[in-house]
């Protein structure tokens, strides 16, 4: 009789390097908050601030002498500002993705960099709202208009725009993922809390670790409630930039009156979050020393993401033509092809080769699994999906159906200061959390320690 041999499997790469135990991830996983930062840290937060500067310079310029300033003009009433709301609101997408979706999904390798995400989120969310406030043109005197706010005058929204929506969808979508963050946090505040011996740090972190001690009971209502904000985080995923892409959508603007917009905005989104995530992630592992938790399986799947994503969104823009084509609408097609040939066709050829054809080096596994080049396809990405935005708005706006109104936009220097230094702030917020917080998930990432470790015994 034959002997019944085991069934082989593929070998799975580990989520966790080498030989690991709660004190060594304690160790490392708070390393950057328990020692003085680097060189590199205090250079970079330099920058930053330097860029902190110029945003807060010109942000000063455009309240005090209005949006007059900004390269805006009749046809491209919406030009930078908005260029700029819809691609930060696409990066903080992944943050909402990785940590809600693949928690439900019970998906392991969300574990080591969840934490990364959900504070992109967080930030990538706050430079965005920068932008609509500014638009009002008198922020002092418009923004809480925005609001369902009870006043002597009888003023209220107007429910019928589409960017009232957006007001509802993005503070909803903020506030939810500000307390999907602070909630996974909780538990390593409190290690935080007990493990440091600075007085005021210690009562900061036990402040925010609302008392919590790791008794049975909190774990037991701490999943709960996590999970329970996961299911409520994952619907907003959809909804918030499909209320974005109605923005656009439910005008009669040739280039944005089309239905496919929701789910090419959303995978849009998931495409430029998870650049975004790359490119953060790549130089804080290797700096920050997180390479036994941030393995090459987690790099590698985000790769994958990159690449799926990427071909939704190629494909989205194929049915734009075909759509245009299909409608016999002139205008529409007249509109598609000066996205080819027309003033901005640099523009649109380098959003081509950079969401489009780039991405699919991700084919290859030498190349998913090569560090130095998939930070530089996700910068490329970021890049291309920003120029998406600026083709969408301007390349609509500046040939409508009035050919006397069609002008040429030209941002001016104000526009980059602005938009630069959304950049800075975002990274000067980034490199306080680095500091601050861990950017791994520590208590998480023991629980699934032990797992492996059970499984493994099992195993044997």
């Amino acid at each position: 009789m034959a002997a019944i041999s085991k069934p082989t499997h593929p070998v799975e790469e580990p989520l966790i390097l080498g030989p690991q135990d709660n004190p060594s991830l304690t160790r490392t996983l708070y390393n950057n908050i328990w020692h003085p930062p680097k060189r590199g840290w205090w250079i970079l937060f330099g920058i930053c601030l330097l860029g902190v500067g110029m945003y807060t310079t010109s942000i000063l310029i455009v309240v005090t002498q209005g949006i007059g300033v900004w390269g805006n003009q009749i046809p491209v009433g919406w030009a930078f500002d908005i260029i700029n709301f819809v691609w930060w609101i696409g990066i903080g997408h992944a943050g909402t993705l990785i940590s809600a979706i693949l928690l439900l999904f019970q998906q392991k390798w969300r574990t080591s960099i969840n934490r990364f995400a959900e504070a992109m989120t967080i930030f990538a969310v706050m430079c965005a709202a920068v932008y609509p406030i500014l638009h009002t043109g008198r922020p002092w005197f418009s923004a809480y208009w925005l609001f369902p706010w009870p006043n002597t005058m009888s003023l209220w929204p107007q429910f019928k725009s589409p960017l009232m929506w957006d007001v509802f969808a993005v503070s909803t979508y903020f506030l939810t993922s500000l307390l999907f963050w602070f909630m996974g946090l909780i538990p390593d505040l409190a290690g935080l809390r007990d493990a440091t011996e600075n007085r005021v740090a210690r009562t900061i972190y036990g402040l925010f670790a609302l008392g919590w001690r790791g008794s049975a009971q909190q774990w037991t209502h701490w999943h709960t409630a996590y999970n329970l904000l996961a299911a409520f985080s994952t619907p907003l995923v959809l909804s918030v930039h499909t209320i974005v892409s109605w923005d656009f959508a439910v005008g009669l603007m040739p280039g944005w009156h089309a239905t496919i917009f929701p789910p090419y905005f959303v995978a849009g989104a998931v495409f430029s979050g998870f650049a975004m995530v790359m490119s953060l992630m790549v130089p804080a592992r290797h700096f920050l020393n997180l390479k036994h938790v941030v393995t090459m399986k987690h790099l590698e799947n985000m790769n994958k993401v990159i690449l799926t994503t990427s071909m939704i969104v190629g494909y989205g823009y194929l049915m734009e033509y075909f759509c245009a084509f299909y409608s016999g609408n002139r205008f529409e097609n007249y509109i598609f092809t000066q996205r080819l040939v027309g003033a901005y066709w640099p523009i649109y050829w380098t959003l081509v080769a950079c969401n489009v054809v780039i991405p699919h080096l991700f084919w290859f596994k030498r190349a998913r699994t090569n560090i130095p080049l998939m930070w530089i396809v996700s910068i490329f990405v970021n890049v291309g999906m920003w120029t998406e935005r600026f083709i969408i708005i301007v390349g609509s706006l500046y040939n409508d159906f009035l050919p006397s109104k069609w002008h040429i936009y030209i941002p001016r220097p104000i526009d980059f200061g602005v938009f630069f230094g959304s950049i800075f702030f975002f990274g000067m917020l980034f490199l306080l959390f680095l500091r601050f917080l861990p950017p791994v998930a520590v208590a998480e990432m023991k629980e699934l320690n032990a797992e492996m470790k059970h499984h493994e015994a099992e195993a044997a």
